[in-house]
């Protein structure tokens, strides 16, 4: 197969995959789904981008890119890379940064993987606002998520908080939250 081709069939992937998580369309959440389930959980990720309004003072310029920020999931940071490349979302480029537990990123969208709530909370306690912040453990809006993950019936859904996208100074869209799972109003 081809180069071209193959770039060809993974835009082609990633749009079906968007179109997918968009509709609730079964992902396995087993260890032989878990690529899909961790492709369908990125084409959510770059999808938020459209639905969500940063202050302005979250950017430095007009020319300032768009930055995705991953904790704790290097598969999950190539994934995005491959979705976003040469992509942009309100005419602003979109970059994917990696970043450790204990680094403090300055970015828009930070994904913190991982299942142990306890560790998300600490890591979300070091994010500055203002930022998009999505998690997949299971309390996660508890733990000061703007969205979190689940996987409800073989489906990735996700779940909001508007009191955490308030402390953030996010705005996210009524179409973003119609496709919601839950949406909480107050504190989770």
């Amino acid at each position: 197969m081809s180069a071209p081709f193959r770039s060809v069939l993974r835009g082609v992937l990633a749009a079906v995959l968007a179109a997918l998580a968009m509709s609730g369309a079964p992902v396995l959440a087993q260890p032989a789904g878990v690529e899909l389930e961790r492709s369908v959980k990125a084409a959510f990720i770059y999808k938020f981008l459209g639905y969500t309004e940063f202050p302005a003072s979250a950017f430095g310029d007009a020319a300032s890119p768009v930055v995705i920020g991953v904790i704790g999931a290097e598969d999950m940071a190539a994934e995005l890379a491959r979705i976003v490349a040469g992509r942009a979302i309100n005419s602003r480029a979109i970059v994917v940064k990696q970043f450790l537990d204990g680094d403090n990123p300055g970015v828009h969208l930070l994904f913190v993987a991982g299942a142990d709530c306890a560790r998300v909370a600490g890591v979300l306690r070091q994010a500055r606002a203002p930022t998009l912040v999505v998690t997949e453990c299971g309390n996660g809006l508890q733990a000061g998520s703007i969205i979190n993950f689940r996987v409800v019936e073989e489906r990735v859904r996700f779940d909001v908080s508007l009191d955490a996208a308030d402390k953030n100074n996010i705005k996210l869209s009524s179409r973003l939250l119609s496709v919601a799972n839950h949406v909480s109003k107050g504190a989770p």
